[in-house]
């Protein structure tokens, strides 16, 4: 039987952006390496950039605020971008989005020269994008359990190195994520390190 070959298999490293066209039907795999890595996540339709990755729509169309295997990432428009296939860990954020130097003041009162954001900003302007197209994203790997009265915070998540999320593209997508800098809360361990992507096509 024919296996799926190998499209890409990168290590992007601590701290720093990363994104890739990929094309319907292929599966985008993003590992922690380490373990207690979080993944800052956004796609578009590759045809129309300006449909993006809508966590509304997600929420609402599946009711559940956190995304897990046999969720589907869906666009302002509605149109399916990427489907969860395989998930090791559970449950992933949508709610907090990405962080930003100016965030990192109000919230902990430092100054900060890199962030989800700025990682956002230089991948986006790589493929044609510019910080318009930066919208509340998917926080693989992160816990952010919301109590019952409305209450949410990102809480240490005991993840397992080798730990991972893979996504079918339903349609030609551009994906791009940042490997979060944060060292001011424990959505890193307050260690960043590298993750790994990969992508495969399913065989003919």
């Amino acid at each position: 039987m024919s296996q799926a070959r190998i499209i890409l298999d990168e290590i992007v490293p601590a701290r720093k952006p990363w994104g890739a066209r990929i094309a319907a039907h292929d599966v985008l795999t993003i590992t922690d390496l380490e373990g207690q890595q979080a993944v800052d996540f956004l796609c578009y339709d590759g045809a129309d950039p300006q449909d993006r990755y809508s966590a509304t729509n997600t929420v609402k169309v599946q009711g559940n605020i956190f995304v897990s295997q046999g969720s589907v990432l869906y666009s302002d428009s509605g149109q399916s971008l990427m489907t969860v296939v395989e998930d090791t860990v559970g449950r992933h954020d949508t709610v907090y989005g990405c962080c930003s130097n100016p965030n990192n003041f109000l919230r902990y009162g430092v100054h900060t020269t890199e962030s989800c954001y700025s990682n956002f900003e230089a991948i986006l302007k790589r493929h044609g994008l510019d910080r318009s197209a930066i919208v509340p994203n998917v926080n693989w790997f992160m816990s952010v359990p919301v109590l019952g009265d409305g209450s949410a915070g990102v809480a240490t998540a005991a993840l397992k190195p080798g730990s991972h999320v893979a996504l079918r593209a339903e349609r030609d997508v551009l994906a791009v994520l940042s490997n979060c800098p944060q060292m001011h809360n424990p959505c890193n361990g307050y260690n960043p390190t590298p993750i790994r992507v990969t992508c495969t096509r399913p065989a003919s």
